[in-house]
């Protein structure tokens, strides 16, 4: 009788390590392999590293679609599009000088209107006046809530 077979234990898809636990290491393949299949591990870290491999101008403006073979697909408005293909060399350096080797050698670009847009400007702050917090001791609250009472006057400002 094995143990799926008795009553109340339930059937086990691998062994049992023989000498106690399983080490975690022994998990991971079975666990990553799914994820592999359908994207590689480097396709993962481009799409992770996307805005620190190009910089903030051109992460803003394209989005990394899928890695197959040697080709990176690239999403982005059609305007972008033409200035890629200009710096379609610097942008294939910078991909594979962070990945360590040569993984792309094409980029591929496709037209999507959903890309993120550019980020608007950051409105300058406004100088206020320090904000009196009476009744308070000086100390960490107090720093604390006169920040606040700052934040929330510029809040009311805009």
């Amino acid at each position: 009788m094995t143990a799926s077979d008795k009553p109340g234990k339930p059937a086990m898809d691998t062994p049992r390590h023989v000498y106690g636990p399983r080490p975690i290491g022994a998990l991971v393949p079975a666990l990553t392999r799914p994820a592999f299949r359908r994207r590689g591990p480097g396709s993962a870290q481009v799409m992770a590293d996307w805005a620190q491999i190009v910089g903030p101008e051109l992460s803003a403006t394209t989005t990394p679609r899928r890695l197959s073979g040697d080709t990176l697909t690239l999403a982005c408005a059609g305007p972008v599009a033409l200035e890629l293909q200009h710096l379609s060399d610097q942008v294939l350096a910078r991909v594979n000088g962070h990945l360590g080797r040569v993984v792309v050698k094409r980029l591929r670009f496709i037209q999507d209107p959903t890309a993120p847009p550019a980020p608007p400007p950051a409105r300058p702050r406004r100088a206020t006046a320090p904000v009196e917090v009476p009744g308070i001791p000086p100390g960490p609250l107090r720093d604390a809530l006169a920040a606040l009472g700052e934040r929330i006057g510029d809040a009311d400002q805009a």
